[in-house]
């Protein structure tokens, strides 16, 4: 794993509010750290430059690992995962009261059934959360 200096690590998570950018969840509400996130693996090339990072809590890296890309559960075809950089998140997944993250498109479903973003316990603590007004940025 490449080095990656504290500037370019406060600049990623300056840009992601301290909220992981996969499943939104805001670091203060997270169990662990969260961590700079090789959008594109290292080993299939990515470069550890500020476009190619996001901020990922410790449940969205450790499934996505150097995943780019899976079968979609719906047409069995293959489909990238949601790219930070270039995907807006609200196109492709819609956060429900229940706490379910719901997919809108072949990529939110990838990502979605990859990542485990409806795991219970997740989906119960992000519940919890949203009653309490303290996910994602429920006022924009």
């Amino acid at each position: 794993m490449t080095y990656i200096p504290e500037s370019l690590r406060d600049q990623v998570e300056k840009r992601a509010q301290s909220r992981c950018e996969y499943c939104h969840l805001h670091e203060n509400h997270a169990y662990f750290v969260h961590e700079i996130d090789h959008i594109y693996a290292e080993k299939h090339g990515g470069e550890t430059r500020e476009d190619n990072l996001c901020l990922a809590c410790s449940d969205c890296n450790r499934r996505k690992g150097s995943n780019l890309c899976s079968l979609d559960p719906q047409t069995g075809k293959v489909v990238t995962l949601f790219h930070p950089r270039l995907d807006k998140w609200d196109e492709h997944f819609h956060l429900e009261d229940t706490g379910m993250i719901t997919p809108l498109s072949s990529t939110g479903r990838v990502t979605e059934r990859v990542l485990g973003f409806n795991r219970l316990e997740l989906v119960i603590d992000r519940a919890r959360l949203i009653a309490l007004g303290s996910y994602k940025d429920q006022d924009s």
